[in-house]
């Protein structure tokens, strides 16, 4: 079932897209990083929507993303799971392996390990900074039905579903929105044989190598 009754499309806008977060490789599209409280609060059977921010100019106020959460699981389960170590990080790898999104597990007193990675140091130490926000969430959403645009960002009515200057996110349950419904569907249909497929590359993805400070923007 394409819409499940009860659930929510959750629109927000995507600050920086290297390919990270969301993290489209590999058959599956997952946000394991950033936006905890969507991490938190998304439910298996939701949408997700991702719109180009203020920042990336190209794409702004076009969908970069849209994805059905399909899995919905822990750090621990993420990290652990043979399924996913493929999105764990190389820092020497190939760009794909350099942006994995698969960064965080506890060593035996409980504590975050966060992998060298996209959101650690230059020198591959931990961040704090981003280790504290992402794990303020212990949730990872998966989708294995998703459309990820990247620089060939599609446009979308977001007056219809009244998304204007948003902070963080908006949250719209579907069963209450006509408009909502028919956004997805609309993308659904229009791009079925591209379901599940990295249509286009991230629009930061020439800059895989660097890394981000979530606090100040700061790449590095």
């Amino acid at each position: 079932m394409l819409i499940e009754p009860d659930s929510h499309l959750y629109a927000y806008a995507i600050t920086r897209d290297f390919g990270f977060a969301p993290n489209p490789f590999h058959g599956s599209c997952t946000l394991a990083t950033c936006k905890p409280r969507i991490r938190k609060s998304a439910d298996v059977g939701d949408w997700i929507l991702g719109i180009g921010g203020a920042k990336l100019k190209s794409v702004q106020k076009k969908c970069i993303l849209l994805m059905k959460v399909t899995e919905k699981i822990s750090f621990h389960d993420y990290w652990t799971d043979p399924r996913f170590s493929i999105k764990k990080p190389a820092r020497n790898g190939s760009h794909v392996q350099m942006l994995g999104d698969n960064i965080y597990h506890q060593g035996g007193n409980s504590e975050w390990i966060q992998e060298d990675s996209h959101h650690s140091n230059a020198d591959g130490s931990f961040n704090m900074t981003n280790l504290k926000r992402d794990t303020s969430s212990d949730q990872v959403l998966i989708s294995e039905h998703f459309y990820y645009f990247g620089d060939r960002a599609v446009a979308v009515d977001l007056e219809s579903i009244g998304y204007h200057r948003i902070r963080d996110y908006k949250k719209i349950r579907l069963d209450d929105s006509v408009p909502a419904i028919n956004l997805i569907k609309e993308i659904d249909l229009e791009y079925r044989s591209d379901r599940n497929l990295v249509i286009s590359d991230p629009c930061q993805f020439s800059d895989f190598y660097k890394r981000v400070d979530q606090e100040t923007g700061e790449l590095y």
